[in-house]
């Protein structure tokens, strides 16, 4: 039988509002209407934006054309997250979107280079990295689709302009039927019965009815936080950075870098995305190590480009809802919780949640163990990430700042230190099929800041010594030719723009 469409309404636009409707429109049109409120009175938050690959995904689920979203954007491909003296300063490490070697049967690739480590051979892990040596010479190629070709061992994802983003989506998502009411919501009106959202008044007058909200809004958390009261968990102990100072730059002469770039700061770390027009920087800082007009200062003195704009302050805390998916109400993006851009797993988030709602979406009345299911896989989602940004900052050998003494004395979730000590004693992850950050991400860091394992799998140790050297070799030589023979970032570019 034919089901009424559930009245869905997404309040808040920018980036996580315009994802959802544009989701929720295209994927489940036989199951729901979208209307979307924003306020054009009401900023975005957007100074970068960095992503992972998984975007990409996103984007082809909704059918999009890759060229034309870059073009809207101002998009470069980006191959992974440069790290400098985190671990300590002089230090660099790529954090590569892709695999490190080729495992031989069961046995990782990393087993076997840490065998060749302990004979002083093998070279830097980096170097059997397709995406790390791509990235150190600033050149790209769209990954092939044969697994057995070594330009297929890494992924890709996008550095874009944030403030284009949710305007592009826009145009895709009414195409799609939703539709877009401008307004400031001025309250909330509940069911008296089941506590539930029933409507939204806005500053007009206007009521909005809805059978499902999705909270949109930004830190605020206006129907989550404000009406529902869903308490916040604060994770400011473990991420103390609680600012940033946003400041866009002209680009440099040159070639564009297909990297983010994460640099550690006496207060904190600040970040540099190139984008075709310009670059994004910032400055991630805490505030009871630094003031606000220090930032400003530290930031204008980094950018190597001429500022084109004036610092700009946002300010923050680390932490998530205790429950994301509470009544009727699904919080999405900052209205759900908030990790700092370390690891540029903001939008990630975003489209995480949307995925996991489209999946879970009621058919009828909601029920709470679709509920449940939701804020478990979230919270599952939300606390991985929150232990691998942790890493970062207590695999560190840093002792010259106050916050930098801080952040690696500090206690650490269990979580986390059972995983780098399963790491430093045998080299191994931990597996899992779902979540963010698969072995060679935590690979990256570890091996990146320091952390060496002391042993290994002795599997390795069965392959004759000269022969698993001479085969390290190859393929290191193997990577290197490979790239040389690809086109440098810039002509990439082009080249997405003439497809």
């Amino acid at each position: 039988m034919n089901r009424p469409r559930k009245k869905v309404i997404v309040v808040g636009g920018g980036t996580a509002g315009w994802m959802a409707a544009s989701a929720i429109a295209k994927l489940l049109p036989h199951a729901a209407s979208v209307a979307l409120i924003e306020s054009a009175e009401i900023g975005i938050v957007g100074v970068g934006e960095a992503t992972l690959p998984h975007l990409r995904a996103f984007i082809e689920t909704l059918g999009l054309d890759e060229a034309e979203f870059m073009a809207a954007t101002h998009a470069t491909y980006k191959l992974g997250i440069e790290f400098r003296d985190f671990g300590k300063p002089g230090d660099a490490y790529l954090h590569p979107f892709g695999a490190f070697g080729r495992p031989l049967g069961d046995v990782p690739f990393l087993a076997y280079w840490l065998r060749m480590r302990a004979l002083g051979q093998g070279g830097d892990i980096s170097d059997y990295s397709v995406a790390n040596v791509m990235a150190a010479q600033r050149r790209f190629a769209v990954p092939l689709t044969d697994p057995d070709v070594l330009l297929s061992s890494y992924g890709y994802a996008y550095q874009f302009d944030a403030t284009r983003f949710g305007p592009y989506l826009r145009g895709f998502a009414e195409e799609q039927g939703v539709t877009r009411t401008e307004g400031r919501i001025v309250s909330v009106e509940r069911n008296a019965e089941t506590g539930d959202v029933a409507a939204v008044v806005l500053e007009s007058g206007a009521r909005v009815e809805g059978d499902l909200f999705v909270d949109c809004s930004g830190f605020r958390g206006l129907l989550l936080g404000d009406a529902l009261g869903e308490e916040w968990e604060d994770w400011s102990h473990w991420l103390p950075c609680d600012r940033a100072m946003a400041l866009p730059c002209a680009s440099p002469p040159g070639e564009i870098e297909p990297l983010t770039r994460a640099t550690a700061m006496p207060a904190g770390w600040r970040w540099r995305i190139p984008l075709q027009h310009r670059v994004g920087n910032g400055y991630v800082y805490s505030s009871a190590h630094l003031s606000d007009d220090e930032a400003a200062e530290a930031i204008l003195a980094a950018v190597e480009g001429e500022p084109l704009a004036e610092p700009r302050m946002l300010r923050f805390r680390a932490g998530r809802r205790k429950r994301s998916w509470s009544h009727n109400v699904v919080a999405v993006g900052l209205a759900s919780g908030f990790l700092e851009p370390l690891e540029s797993t903001s939008i990630y988030l975003v489209q995480a949640a949307i995925l996991q709602l489209i999946e879970l979406f009621p058919i009828d009345a909601i029920e709470a163990a679709d509920r449940d299911e939701f804020n478990r896989l979230i919270d599952y989602e939300y606390d991985r990430i929150r232990d691998f940004l942790i890493l970062h900052y207590h695999a560190s050998t840093r002792d010259d700042s106050a916050f930098w003494n801080q952040v690696r004395h500090m206690p650490i979730p269990d979580s986390l230190a059972d995983k780098i000590a399963l790491f430093r004693r045998a080299g191994r992850i931990e597996r899992y099929s779902h979540g963010l950050f698969f072995e060679p991400s935590w690979i990256a860091v570890m091996i990146g800041q320091g952390v060496i394992p002391e042993g290994r799998d002795q599997r390795a140790d069965a392959v004759d010594p000269r022969e698993l050297g001479a085969a390290l070799e190859r393929l290191r030589g193997q990577i290197a030719g490979e790239v040389r023979r690809l086109p440098g970032h810039r002509e990439a570019l082009g080249m997405q723009k003439l497809s």
